[in-house]
């Protein structure tokens, strides 16, 4: 068991979101540590809370939403009480993001090397010429051929699995600590998925970075990821190794997800799929807030909800008829 101080430990954190006649609550009591150079996948449908919280770990929540409680402790500072001038020197820095679309990070009238040397620049006394050859270096890091060309090119010249190589350079530009990943493939085709899959998990052991990769599909987390936070309606509802949750998932939510894969599923055979949908943030439900989906439902699971507790699998599972 590691001693050392986690890079990031995650605490009760909650989201909402302040509307005209009520407070919707997006996160709910998440918790949980990453150590330098871990990998921990958040997974889980769409709604799940899974991108609130990754945007709350570097408190960027937009209004009307807020960080309604909580503490974020990133290399030993709460990122919730930092000023604004001190989260910059975190955001992009020591902790960079990674989003869906390439084209939400990069400016499409700027050169992609203007753009990687203007980073660099914000965050780093160093000159211009300093600043073009880590971005070279960078370029090369992730695969982008004939580097020099390329800086004096702009987004539109590239194809999209090119662009999303440059969005992880950029992320690379200040050697973080930590990046969050959300959702980085989902416009890709499945080839280039598995490349940019391969380039996250070939840069994380190389450059001893932690990385939190969001996304819905379990199948590509569990190559990447060394533990694995499954998310439902807010909240954590499994969390444990990769190959636990894998071989044996003990919650209901994180079954279903796995039985509905299509590797999961004879030859012509149906898919599987979990009946019903997510709640409604507005409909305050009591209980567990899978029981109206859960096919082993018992009168407790409609009364309380159960808390994330540790269970003989070794696993964290919030579940009342889990052992």
């Amino acid at each position: 068991m590691n001693q050392r101080e986690p890079l990031l430990s995650v605490t009760d954190l909650r989201v909402a979101f302040k509307l005209r006649e009520t407070i919707l609550t997006a996160v709910n009591d998440v918790s949980f540590d990453l150590d330098r150079g871990q990998r921990l996948g958040l997974v889980g449908e769409s709604g799940a809370g899974k991108s609130v919280t990754g945007f709350g770990i570097i408190n960027l929540i937009s209004k009307p939403g807020y960080i309604a409680g909580g503490s974020i402790l990133f290399e030993g500072k709460d990122i919730v009480k930092l000023s604004f001038e001190e989260l910059r020197h975190i955001r992009g820095n020591r902790i960079s993001m990674i989003f869906q679309d390439p084209m939400m990070t990069l400016n499409p009238v700027l050169t992609v090397g203007t753009q990687m040397v203007e980073t660099l620049l914000a965050h780093r006394s160093i000159t211009r010429k300093e600043a073009e050859t880590i971005a070279l270096d960078k370029l090369n890091k992730v695969a982008i051929p004939s580097p020099e060309k390329r800086l004096k090119q702009y987004p539109h010249e590239f194809s999209g699995g090119m662009r999303q190589r440059i969005v992880i350079a950029i992320a690379l530009l200040t050697s973080p600590s930590l990046i969050i990943a959300d959702e980085p493939t989902t416009a890709l085709d499945v080839t280039i998925q598995a490349d940019i899959m391969e380039l996250l998990l070939a840069l994380c052991e190389s450059e001893d970075m932690a990385l939190i990769l969001i996304t819905h599909d379990l199948a590509v987390v569990s190559q990447v990821a060394e533990r694995i936070a499954v998310m439902y309606a807010g909240r954590i509802v499994e969390l444990a190794e990769t190959k636990t949750i894998v071989e044996n998932p003990q919650h209901p939510y994180t079954q279903g997800l796995l039985a509905a894969l299509p590797q999961n599923v004879s030859r012509r055979a149906r898919l599987n799929q979990i009946p019903g949908s997510m709640p409604s943030l507005a409909k305050k439900m009591a209980g567990c807030p899978f029981h109206n989906r859960c096919s082993l439902v018992a009168d407790i699971c409609r009364r309380e909800v159960p808390p994330l507790t540790y269970k003989e699998s070794g696993s964290l599972a919030a579940c009342h008829l889990v052992k």
